[in-house]
């Protein structure tokens, strides 16, 4: 049986992305920037797109700024909020320390040029409350962004009151919901949110292009300088098929967020419960506050890589934490955050549903996953070490 239970890394492309997106790969291939009527067609379906992403997000058309993914909305809403704060003679910013990478290699850059970066702490479940934003903010503080959902262990962020603190406190509030966005609900308008992130790949639309949000009256600073497109904020002749499929993809997912949260939810639940039974395992983050489809876990005695491979063989794929980092040999900097000891982290396992998922393969991962887990524990020197009593059991 193959399986694919990779989805926060990337989804596969929805029919209806790849059927929006054709006619502007091979028909109507103009550029959205020329005069001419067969151009203008693109940049008519250009506006209708950023019509549909805004409506599901309960923003304004004139607030969506197309990008190439994630990665670059994240930039560029930080270091417009920085450039904004730098302005007001105010450098200090706030995030958490199990943010995505690139939130935290951005604010690692600030930090050269003057800013004061604040990291809270996470707690065990991988939760950020409003009270510890409240007591982090500052007379300087410029933005606190701090992602919707964690790419690695999925927990929910109370972002609606998070951004209610910072409204309160008149500081710009960014959020990267890449991993939210078509699973849960979003509302940037209810939920107290100036800036928000997403990326098309991670709800079924394609890889490369992605989204931010910037509520009216927030000035952006240009990542990529060149030309007009974008109304000055982006350069670069706009991705129209990417753009349109992502479109589609979300306006898709969102009209179908509750019937699919729903079943995946009930899939993430049996596994979790399943995995619950292997000794001396651990779910990483809140059992609830999560996405519907994220399953993280530690097995004390195993390495993470070696597990990887053995599933891949048994045909499922799955990773050990953010794509972004899989090669590195480090432990995960977010298992670290929550408080899990570096020997434990090395033995992680990320599995991430989507609706194409289904409960027979719930039940062959049920069966493979402690197969292998066991095989890898006959081996390790360490499980022989934890076992006969030289060290102690961490989980």
């Amino acid at each position: 049986m193959f399986v694919y239970a990779d989805n926060a890394a990337t989804t596969k492309m929805s029919k209806t992305a790849i059927d929006a997106m054709l006619p502007y790969l091979d028909t109507w291939y103009g550029n959205a920037s020329s005069l001419y009527e067969f151009g203008q067609k693109s940049a008519e379906a250009l506006a209708a797109a950023r019509e549909t992403v805004a409506g599901c997000l309960g923003a304004e058309a004139r607030e969506i700024t197309f990008t190439s993914g994630g990665s670059e909305s994240d930039n560029q809403a930080i270091l417009s909020a920085a450039a904004i704060g730098a302005r007001k003679g105010k450098k200090h910013i706030i995030s958490t320390a199990f943010e995505h990478h690139a939130v935290l290699h951005t604010l690692k850059k600030l930090e050269k040029y003057g800013y004061d970066i604040t990291l809270l702490d996470v707690h065990e479940n991988g939760i950020v409350t409003p009270e510890q934003v409240r007591g982090a903010i500052r007379e300087d503080t410029c933005l606190v962004t701090i992602l919707f959902a964690n790419n690695e262990i999925g927990t929910v962020q109370p972002v609606a009151e998070i951004g209610a603190v910072c409204r309160e406190k008149g500081v710009i509030f960014h959020t990267d919901a890449v991993q939210a966005a078509g699973h849960i609900a979003i509302d940037v308008k209810a939920q107290n949110i100036d800036m928000l992130s997403i990326s098309a790949h991670k709800f079924h639309g394609p890889k490369g292009v992605g989204a931010l949000y910037a509520r009216r009256g927030i000035p952006l600073v240009n990542v990529i300088e060149g030309g007009a497109q974008e109304r000055g904020r982006r350069a670069g002749t706009e991705n129209v098929g990417g753009i349109v499929a992502m479109a589609a993809a979300l306006s898709e997912a969102c009209a179908n967020l509750e019937k699919n949260a729903a079943y995946v939810s009930a899939l993430r639940d049996k596994l979790i419960a399943g995995l619950k039974t292997i000794p001396h395992a651990a779910l990483n983050g809140d059992e609830t506050k999560r996405l519907p489809g994220n399953v993280n876990f530690c097995f004390e005695g195993i390495e993470g890589e070696s597990l990887l491979l053995l599933l891949d063989e048994a045909g499922i794929c799955a990773s050990s934490g953010s794509a972004c980092t899989s090669g590195s040999l480090d432990p995960s900097h977010v298992l670290l955050a929550i408080g899990r000891p570096h020997e434990v982290a090395h033995g992680s396992l990320r599995l991430s549903l989507c609706e194409e998922n289904t409960s027979e393969q719930v039940d062959y991962m049920l069966r493979e996953i402690p197969r292998v887990v066991e095989y890898l524990r006959s081996m390790s020197p360490v499980w022989k070490d934890l076992t006969s009593g030289k060290k102690q059991f961490m989980l």
